[in-house]
């Protein structure tokens, strides 16, 4: 029963913050610290997501070696943006990158 109030009350609080900026609308106003503040929030949920993936793939820690294929592909990716700053060339290198270094070197 526990978890089921618990699941209800994040809801109701879900609900309640979405609601108010769709009731509010212009007439909420943020403070310029928390408009840039909230420009941070898409890239840190991203890596909030991509890094445990990563870093642990199979869940049972960090498999920081050569042998983890996400972990290469995702190096691939960061140096191949830093040089090119082409967001399908760094996802099809890095995909690319990933199938062959666990297809063929793995193998």
């Amino acid at each position: 029963m526990n978890y089921v109030l618990l699941i209800l009350g994040m809801a109701l609080v879900t609900y309640v913050i979405r609601a108010a900026v769709f009731v509010l609308g212009e007439r909420l106003t943020f403070a310029p610290v928390v408009r840039t503040a909230l420009g941070f929030v898409p890239v840190t949920v991203l890596t909030a997501i991509i890094v445990p993936m990563t870093v642990s793939p199979h869940g049972n820690g960090a498999e920081l070696t050569w042998r983890n294929p996400q972990l290469v592909a995702a190096v691939v990716a960061v140096v191949v943006c830093a040089l090119t700053r082409r967001t399908l060339l760094t996802i099809a290198v890095s995909l690319a990158v990933f199938f062959f270094w666990q297809l063929v070197v793995l193998r």
